[in-house]
């Protein structure tokens, strides 16, 4: 928007830009606010998937079987951190190795702690959704942690991130968080630049 000023006498005529605002557009507000929540739920799932555990020594897992259910259906992301043995209570949920020293683990529920009298203790497990208690003792040394807190569906995502998908997954961020910023950068740069032709 300009407005006329007489300079020199008449018929003399120059434009002078006025103070107004350059308006953006609704697609620009959008795009920003897309992107922004964007980088903010990468960054959280960062946080929430290895900042915290690393933090406390804890381990990001998936929940894969029915055996939890309602409480943790497949697909939730729980992270366990290792506690004292003389911790763990009845009723909470005990995430061991199902042979000692070997990768593979189950999370079920602690339904009943023993402690022998050489000092030794053990738990007997059951899944929420099982009849039947786990056939075997949890021992000391199978112990890999107790659940500390659980999000449903985003251990589909940890798994992307951590599994076979990860050589996909990871660049794919990371290059979007790279274009994110770059367009922030240059889009910032534009504005500055109309507002000064303005």
């Amino acid at each position: 928007m300009t407005e006329l000023a007489t300079r020199g006498g008449p018929g003399k005529h120059s434009r002078v830009p006025s103070s107004a605002p350059v308006e953006k557009s609704l697609a620009h507000y959008l795009g920003t606010a897309v992107s922004a929540a964007f980088l903010v739920l990468v960054l959280a799932l960062a946080v929430l998937t290895i900042a915290l555990p690393a933090l406390v020594g804890g381990r990001p897992l998936t929940v894969l079987t029915q055996s939890m259910e309602p409480g943790l259906p497949p697909g939730t992301l729980i992270v366990v951190h290792p506690v004292p043995v003389g911790e763990i209570r009845v009723g909470d949920v005990l995430t061991y190795q199902i042979e000692s020293g070997k990768p593979g683990v189950v999370s079920h529920r602690v339904i009943e702690k023993t402690i022998s009298t050489a000092g030794s203790t053990t738990f007997v497990t059951r899944g929420d959704n099982n009849d039947l208690a786990d056939e075997d003792p949890v021992q000391e040394v199978q112990i890999v942690g107790v659940l500390w807190y659980s999000i449903p569906m985003l251990g589909w995502v940890n798994n992307a991130v951590n599994g076979e998908w990860r050589g996909f997954v990871v660049p794919v961020v990371v290059g979007g968080l790279f274009g994110y910023a770059a367009w922030m950068f240059f889009s910032g740069i534009r504005d500055h630049r109309r507002r000064r032709r303005t």
